[in-house]
């Protein structure tokens, strides 16, 4: 059985400056915020984040880590979180 892991609290600023350090690339500024982009697997991903420093709610976190859009899942952003630190 896998075992559940609660994501932290994270602003849109401090994902995108992990997303930034993780080779994503600034694109352009949007409406809604800052659009990244970095190419996986033969495949561009884009993936727009809120640049606020208010937290992101838990469903759209989950969004822009899943496969549509980072493919970087909860294990990848503790793994950055540890790493790098948010």
């Amino acid at each position: 059985m896998a075992k559940y892991t609660k994501l932290p609290p994270i602003t849109g600023k401090k994902l995108i400056k992990l997303l930034q350090k993780d080779g994503w690339i600034f694109h352009r500024r949007t409406r809604h915020g800052v659009a990244l982009i970095k190419a996986i697997g033969g495949r561009t991903r884009t993936t727009i984040i809120q640049d606020t420093r208010a937290i992101i709610p838990d469903g759209t976190l989950s969004d822009i880590l899943g496969p549509k859009q980072t493919r970087i899942g909860k294990r990848g952003l503790l793994e950055l979180a540890n790493k790098y630190g948010i």
